[in-house]
């Protein structure tokens, strides 16, 4: 009988005493069987030793606030996994915070600095080989070895790096095709509106094509590549390669990330070129503490992803304890330095930046 009565309720039908059930009710409630829901909440605070006016954390994405303490992500996840051949399934991400948001809002989308919908597609497992995965719709990015937080997955650094946020996309919106052609071997290929546009900006579309390669057990190569027209003018080409490492030695891990990229006419700049190199290292003290370390160095030579010709460079440590199994807190010091005076210090400007954060992660 309580089976019965939150089938209804999701339904949003009501059974008077001697009424039968509705077909169509049953039929929701049959479907909804086979949805799974997680979720993730991120709370964060951090300090900026310039002790800024402004108030701001510069070139950061989502801690960007000095001496302030932040919801930075409420997640829920709603999906059905489409495994075998023939099944169809979907997954819906919605995202709330005071952070996260509105630095990953797609162009195109309703406009909104709390609320994102950070992913909805369309799955199809055809009858292609082993299966051919078909996704369509709005899905994250494969470019980048830093993720947006989900509840299966989250970085080693509370902070992102400049790589995350300066060189790559966030989502794109489009048809994605994925094939594991064997245990080493997945290969993955989209057509998409662009860099972070739910509606295209022109008249000509982006392809991204991704290898992920397992050469021996515990390593791991992604080769990636995506090439289109990302300004209002369909004429300016915008190339990107990405190519990410990662190797386990028991309990120490290590990843790099590599990105360079090049744009043809950006406006009010010319042509212009990117590159960025960072590595990560990961050792497990014990079950329940890490140590976490990134440094990483980006040259935008030309201004055309920060709006000023420089050269970064960054360090960060970051310390890991995981209460249990749903939850997770992490201290975080990092130090930036900029080859000119970007960061904001005081009533004026500096070419470092030095902050301390918190974290704490709830996921299930």
């Amino acid at each position: 009988m309580k089976k019965s009565l939150i089938a209804f309720a999701a339904c949003g039908l009501f059974l008077l005493p001697g009424e039968a059930p509705a077909a169509d009710a049953l039929t929701v409630a049959d479907a909804l069987k086979d949805v799974r829901i997680n979720g993730l909440l991120s709370a964060g605070y951090n300090y900026n030793f310039n002790e800024p006016h402004t108030r701001a954390i510069n070139l950061r994405p989502f801690n960007d606030t000095h001496e302030s303490a932040s919801l930075e992500l409420a997640q829920l996840v709603f999906h059905k996994d489409a495994v075998e051949e023939g099944e169809a399934g979907f997954r819906l991400d919605l995202n709330f915070g005071y952070t996260v948001p509105k630095a990953i809002h797609a162009a195109g989308a309703a406009s909104s600095d709390d609320f994102d919908v950070r992913q909805a597609y369309i799955s199809y497992m055809a009858p292609v080989g082993s299966g051919l995965r078909l996704d369509f719709g709005k899905f994250v990015t494969d470019h980048g070895l830093e993720v947006i937080e989900g509840y299966e997955d989250w970085n080693m650094n509370y902070s992102r790096s400049f790589l995350f946020y300066l060189s790559i996309p966030f989502t794109h919106t489009g048809l994605r095709a994925t094939y594991a052609v064997n245990d080493m071997l997945t290969l993955s290929g989209a057509v998409v509106n662009g860099w972070d546009n739910v509606k295209d900006n022109n008249t000509s579309k982006s392809v991204h094509l991704h290898a992920a390669i397992t050469p021996m057990p515990d390593t791991l190569v992604n080769v990636k590549y995506m090439v289109g027209s990302e300004q209002a003018s369909n004429n300016n080409l915008r190339h990107l390669f990405n190519l990410n490492l990662s190797r386990k030695f028991g309990a120490l891990m290590l990843k790099a990330d590599y990105v360079y990229g090049t744009e043809e006419a950006v406006p009010g700049i010319g042509d212009s070129t990117w590159t960025g190199l960072a590595g990560y290292a990961r050792y497990a003290v014990s079950e329940k503490f890490a140590v976490n370390a990134r440094a990483e160095i980006f040259s935008d030579e030309d201004g055309a992803r920060t709006g000023t010709a420089q050269e970064l460079w960054e360090f960060t440590i970051t310390p890991e304890y995981p209460v249990n199994e749903n939850l997770v807190v992490r201290a975080e010091y990092r130090h930036d330095h900029s080859d000119q005076n970007v960061f904001d210090d005081g009533a004026g400007l500096s070419d470092t930046q030095d902050t301390l954060g918190l974290n704490a992660i709830y996921h299930f």
